[in-house]
């Protein structure tokens, strides 16, 4: 789903594979909805299993690895960063 808000997005890898590191101009919230990943952000790791989340600050380098396969819900919040 996309409009001019943000987007949501389902992804899902198997262990090893993920997203190499980016930056977005956008905050993100990440929910994991299966298995386990690890994702850094700013050069800190964070490991997440199934029902948990993480917010991804805007302009924040930052990279996913499925530690185990899993399926995440990637939402994009397209709105100006708070000063």
């Amino acid at each position: 789903m996309s409009d001019r808000a943000g987007t949501v997005t389902l992804f899902a890898f198997d262990e090893g594979e993920g997203l190499s590191e980016h930056t977005a101009l956008h905050y993100a919230l990440l929910h994991v909805l299966e298995g386990e990943t690890e994702v850094t952000i700013s050069g800190r790791t964070n490991r997440l299993e199934q029902g948990e989340a993480i917010i991804i600050p805007a302009g924040r380098p930052h990279a996913v690895r499925a530690t185990k396969r899993f399926k995440m819900l990637l939402t994009m919040i397209r709105s100006k960063r708070p000063d």
